[in-house]
């Protein structure tokens, strides 16, 4: 199992500036290249403080610059928000310039409050995904490229610069049915519980084994993403504090997700959640350094083949950058063949 580095986008300071936002999450890209880290991921939100990443494709091309081996993953690209006709060009001219690192996850949007503000209502958010996915994937593998369909028109087109390589492509699904679905489509799957339980993560993951197994030999290269919170915890005080933390940075997550959408001036506001901070604490991988081994060693057993560690909870950047540095160190070398060919360098 190797490990995927959540690059942190909570903004729950509005006044701690952008420019200091993205330094952070350079930072942290570079520091999770050279502790062996596989990948780093990259979210696209806007007109909100949480996951804020408007450009994630920008984003990819300069961790690029000042990284060499991470690959970098789109978690996840909003397909409804863009135009296919246009955005095919740019995840071509993205992969061109990471070198072929680029790996493009893909989804249909999750805050009504966003998609609703920017033209695009979640409720038309599933069928306006699957005709996108559908116009980018046809204009990435042909010339000529016509469309007549309910949101996109237009005559014969060429994409250019054309694709120098295929281009990875990942599919968004939490729903069990549908990652089994787009699994057996061919897709590499990215998927999470959130703050759901442990068997949620098994219905999840079990459906992607179902699929590929059913597959055979055309589905051997398929892999499996999944993203947790994560935080190592140096003692029980630590622990009481980074789970307190999560819990905040969920009651405006949920707020946004399932909830009202109540945003002012950016910034989402907290509201109380019906998950009590028990269950909360159950659910993810927010411990210390040998219950982390045990809880990862469930998603190791059950076949996740990268866990995206999201210590995305509005930790200072210093001390988010300790916590990965810990991992790699005392986590990464029971999983990961990666960060042991590393150790013994």
């Amino acid at each position: 199992m190797e490990f995927n580095h959540f690059i942190s986008a909570y903004y729950p300071d509005v006044e701690y500036g952008g420019d200091r936002l993205y330094a952070d999450m350079i930072e942290q890209a570079k520091l999770a290249d050279a502790l062996g880290y596989a990948s780093v991921s990259i979210p696209e939100h806007h007109l909100i403080n949480v996951l804020l990443t408007p450009a994630p494709l920008l984003m990819a091309v300069h961790l690029a610059c000042v990284t060499k081996h991470v690959k970098l993953m789109t978690s996840v690209v909003v397909l409804p928000l863009h135009d296919m006709r246009t955005y095919a060009g740019e995840v071509v001219m993205a992969d061109i310039l990471t070198n072929g690192r680029l790996i493009l996850g893909v989804g249909r949007g999750a805050f009504a409050v966003e998609m609703e503000r920017l033209g695009s209502p979640i409720s038309e958010s599933r069928e306006k995904f699957d005709e996108s996915l559908d116009v980018l994937q046809k204009l990435l593998a042909e010339k000529d490229v016509s469309w007549s369909g309910k949101y996109y028109n237009f005559d014969a087109l060429t994409v250019m610069p054309r694709p120098v390589r295929d281009i990875q492509l990942m599919m968004a699904v939490m729903v069990p049915d549908g990652i089994y679905a787009c699994t057996k489509r061919g897709f590499h799957i990215q998927t999470t519980p959130l703050s759901g339980s442990r068997e949620m993560m098994f219905g999840q993951v079990n459906s992607f084994h179902r699929a590929k197994a059913e597959m055979g030999d055309s589905g051997a290269h398929l892999t499996l993403s999944l993203s947790r919170v994560t935080w190592l915890a140096r003692n029980e005080a630590d622990k009481k504090r980074r789970i307190q933390m999560a819990y905040d940075y969920y009651s405006r997550f949920d707020n946004v997700y399932t909830g009202p959408g109540l945003v002012s001036g950016g910034a989402i506001a907290p509201l109380p959640r019906k998950q009590t901070i028990e269950e909360l604490e159950e659910n993810l991988v927010v411990c210390t350094r040998d219950e982390m081994i045990d809880k990862l060693a469930i998603y190791h057993e059950a076949g996740v083949d990268e866990i995206i560690l999201n210590q995305n909870i509005g930790a200072p950047n210093d001390e988010t950058m300790d916590n990965m540095r810990a991992i790699a160190e005392e986590l990464m070398p029971h999983f990961s063949a990666r960060r042991r060919a590393i150790a013994a360098e």
